[in-house]
């Protein structure tokens, strides 16, 4: 039994989350999801729902106006004045052959609740008014779901992005949504539309709620751009078609960047969003005669120089980024610089596993992080972060086949100071990868990388699976330092599957003067992933333990308790 006191709700005697999930259903077979929570204000209920429609968002607002008003009551449930949410979907009625309601509680709830009679009211009044409605599309940002606290609702397992929406059948002609085929693009993925993309966000830039649309069944090719804000709040990007650079260095103009193609530079409250694709054309760019790499079947091809980082945003704030596809990005898929306030969420990044410096996600200096529900498979980190972050939860990731892991670092090169704190990767799977999850400082930096947590993480034939490197170097000519990045407060717990023999399953090699400390380990499961032969775990310089069971394999390098003046040559306070 679901009711609603002066408390709030109640169900089966008990006070859950104020939380629904809503789900709106085709004859077309589009899809529709969203979010409802029902609230008190000064005496009056709302029931407010946040609706994805065709990736782009309506804000929906029952408002009860009085307990002398005329009420619907389903399974206890009042949901009063319903006439304003009938009025609130009326602009949907186009885009549906018909709408079927639902209401159902999240995860914490588990039983549905129909709404069976607002159905009925609902169907009715579209079908009388579906001949004066016009087509609009509606959108509201989301940002504040950047509180970590809302998404206890993700599960532990992959979610993979969406398909790639149908296009209307008529361009929306709402005044809030710029269509960039109305400033000039044209979409054959030869012409430059690139004068055509700023026209169209100079103008969105300066609107309050407004959408940049790049329909399907298009190709628009664009120069190395910087979309420059600030903007007015709740600017939406909605890609559903696709976007490219130029094919290759040769076919670049002189005078633009060849360090990167796309960069969002100071804009707050942006969604880049849809389920588009950004085709990176890198493959040329792999080649460039510089840093050596791997190439197919074992060759050894030259690396890149100056190739661009695909999307980048730099000192923005309040960014979501959800549904896109990347592939074959010519260096970084996505970075962020400088941010704060980042969502990152159902993404597919794919790139081969020989392109080199092809990270999916990058962040440096950026602070309230979460990914998750992505799958991103390249020939570099995973998910790589670079000094200055913190406060960055990464659930539900597939990271591979290929690739080096999830990185934090390199951190420390050219005697630089690095801070990283407060990190958490949980519920992911890390396949045939170089690493697993991975530490990486230089020698001669400062700083420190502390409150680590790596928790329920699959491996799947990982070279490298736990990795703690304070002697990273990319030549051999990398001298010994005293100073270091501190490393301490490290904690590993179910972490299980199979690596590749080439390589100890647990490497913990610390500096010499500034060693690792409060390494935790507990409920580590690693087999060769061929073969009966188990390697040892290496340490050096290394302190910490296990805890509740014991690591397979067993763990006997680690060192008890603390070092002697283990600060003694670093100046922790540069990270305070």
């Amino acid at each position: 039994m679901v009711v609603v006191d002066g408390d709030g709700l109640l169900v089966d005697g008990r006070r859950p989350m104020m939380g629904y999930e809503l789900r709106v259903s085709a004859d077309d077979g589009l899809r529709v999801k969203g979010i409802g929570r029902l609230s008190s204000v000064d005496g009056r209920w709302l029931l407010k729902l946040k609706v994805s429609v065709l990736k782009l968002r309506v804000s929906i607002v029952v408002e009860s106006i009085g307990a002398d008003e005329e009420s619907i009551d389903v399974l206890g449930v009042s949901v009063l004045n319903p006439s304003s949410l009938i009025k609130a979907l009326l602009p949907l009625h186009s885009h549906f052959l018909s709408l079927h309601l639902t209401l159902e509680k999240m995860a914490s709830l588990s039983a549905r609740v129909p709404l069976s009679l607002l159905v009925f009211y609902m169907t009715l009044a579209l079908l009388l008014c579906s001949h004066v409605v016009t087509a609009r599309y509606h959108h509201h940002g989301h940002h504040s779901r950047h509180n970590k606290k809302q998404h206890n609702k993700h599960n532990s397992h992959i979610s993979y992005p969406p398909s790639i929406s149908p296009e209307p059948s008529n361009p929306p002609a709402d005044e809030g949504v710029y269509d960039v085929r109305s400033f000039g693009a044209v979409g054959d993925g030869i012409v430059d539309d690139t004068e055509a993309f700023k026209a169209v966000w100079d103008a969105a830039c300066q609107v309050e709620s407004a959408v940049i649309h790049v329909p399907v069944g298009y190709s628009f090719m664009i120069q190395s751009t910087i979309f420059t804000g600030p903007c007015q709040n709740d600017l939406v990007f909605q890609l559903e078609g696709t976007i490219m650079p130029p094919d290759g260095p040769e076919l670049w103009p002189s005078n633009n960047s060849k360090r990167q193609w796309l960069v969002f530079y100071r804009v707050n409250e942006l969604s880049l969003q849809g389920g588009g694709v950004i085709d990176g054309r890198g493959e040329e760019w792999w080649n460039l005669p510089c840093k050596p790499h791997k190439g197919p079947n074992g060759s050894t091809l030259p690396g890149p120089c100056d190739s661009p980082i695909a999307i980048r945003f730099f000192m923005s704030s309040n960014i979501t980024v959800e549904g896109i596809r990347m592939k074959n990005s010519p260096q970084f898929n996505f970075r962020f610089d400088n941010c704060k306030n980042v969502h990152i969420e159902s993404l597919h990044i794919t790139a081969p596993v020989w392109s080199p410096n092809t990270d999916g996600i990058h962040i440096e200096q950026t602070s309230n992080v979460e990914i998750y529900d992505s799958l991103i498979s390249n020939g570099d980190d995973c998910v790589s972060i670079g000094a200055g972050c913190y406060d960055v939860d990464i659930r539900n990731l597939t990271c591979g086949p290929g690739g080096h892991g999830i990185s934090i670092g390199s951190l420390g090169n050219h005697n630089s100071r690095a801070c990283v704190s407060n990190i958490t990767v949980r519920d992911s799977v890390i396949k045939e990868s170089d690493n697993g999850v991975r530490i990486k400082t230089w020698q001669g930096g400062f700083g420190a990388v502390s409150g680590i947590s790596f928790l329920n993480i699959h491996m799947d034939n990982v070279r490298n699976p736990i990795i703690i490197d304070q002697f990273y170097c990319l030549s051999k000519d990398c001298s010994n330092r005293t100073s270091a990045v501190s490393v301490s407060d490290i904690e590993y717990s179910s972490i299980k599957g199979t690596y590749d023999i080439r390589s100890p399953p647990m490497h913990f090699a610390c500096s010499d003067t500034i060693p690792c400390t409060n390494i935790t380990l507990s409920d580590i499961e690693l087999l060769p992933a061929q073969g009966d032969f188990v390697l040892d775990p290496f340490c050096w310089n290394a302190y910490g333990g296990v805890q509740e069971t014991l690591t397979i394999p067993p763990i006997f390098c680690l060192l008890e308790g603390n070092p002697p003046a283990v600060y003694e040559n670093n100046d922790l306070g540069y990270c305070s």
